[in-house]
């Protein structure tokens, strides 16, 4: 049987986001060709490669490794890219990188900035997820490099240090002061979770790991709004609306600018250490390599 790369690819897509319509948005085809694409690989194949259901799809035992091969086909088409990249003159190829929401927001910006100007060969695809799900992914090849806090288990994965994060609170002044015991210095989670807070997208990195953070005390975070960047939550949290929960360099961004209370999180899992995480520094093709060694500090 004849592979057919499109295919491949398309079946990548569909098992990493869980369902046909988005794997066929991230290919960019419409959902009836990417369907029957799918049904056309299971027919020549003989044997289903999905289980279908009402929340999405995942793979079959066959469709599992359909996965694997199929990473491995485009890891080596990576490679052979970049190999002749470097014949004609400079590293070529795409690197797949999953980050959490403060490397994504805070720190990746100014970084990525440099390193691909120095690399205009190098295409890079950003993926914001929590921290677990940053190193799922890079275990299971759906990412070359992973951005994540020490916080999550990365057993397994070869790690470089990226940068120190520290999450907290920020308030209109009155609000924080309410927030603090007699005395304190540092709120504790569990206290914040009694007030109105203002929020990040819950899809996103840092929305879903409070909400997780939320359910394991058996409480829930009660969010007045939902915005898309750290600025938008320290400018509604200065104007009284809630809490927020943000970078420390955002709020001190922030308090630049804005009559901005910054009180710290007394819990533990606020301090994180990222880093860079991948399988193996042999495994990486030499565009996500490049990138590795830009990152590490």
């Amino acid at each position: 049987m004849r592979y057919d790369l499109t295919d491949l690819r398309l079946f990548l897509h569909v098992v990493d986001a869980g369902s046909i319509t988005a794997g066929a948005a991230r290919a960019h085809l419409a959902l009836a060709s990417a369907s029957a694409r799918i049904g056309a690989l299971e027919d020549a194949l003989g044997m289903p490669l999905l289980l279908r259901g009402r929340r999405g799809v995942r793979p079959t035992a066959a469709g599992d490794a359909v996965v694997r091969h199929a990473r491995l086909v485009f890891q080596q088409l990576a490679r052979l890219q970049a190999e002749l990249g470097d014949h004609a003159g400079g590293i070529k190829g795409a690197v797949r990188l999953a980050c959490n929401t403060a490397a994504m927001s805070e720190y990746l910006p100014d970084a990525l900035a440099g390193f691909m100007a120095r690399h205009p060969g190098i295409d890079v695809e950003l993926d914001e997820c929590p921290s677990a799900e940053v190193a799922r992914k890079v275990r299971a090849g759906a990412a070359d490099l992973g951005i994540a806090a020490d916080t999550v288990d990365l057993a397994g994965l070869a790690c470089l240090p990226f940068r120190v994060d520290r999450l907290v609170a920020v308030a209109a002044p009155d609000a924080a002061r309410a927030l603090l015991a007699p005395d304190a210095t540092a709120v504790s989670f569990s206290r914040l979770l009694d007030a109105d807070h203002v929020g990040l997208a819950d899809d996103s990195a840092l929305g879903r790991y409070l909400a997780d953070q939320a359910a394991r005390s058996g409480r829930t975070l009660r969010v007045r709004v939902r915005v898309g960047s750290f600025d938008a939550v320290c400018r509604l949290a200065a104007g009284g609306i809630g809490v927020g929960i943000v970078s420390e360099v955002a709020a001190r961004r922030g308090a630049q600018s804005l009559d901005l209370a910054i009180v710290a999180l007394a819990d533990a899992w606020a301090l994180r250490r990222l880093a860079v995480c991948m399988r193996s520094p042999p495994e990486l093709p030499p565009a996500a390599q490049a990138l590795a060694d830009a990152l590490a500090v």
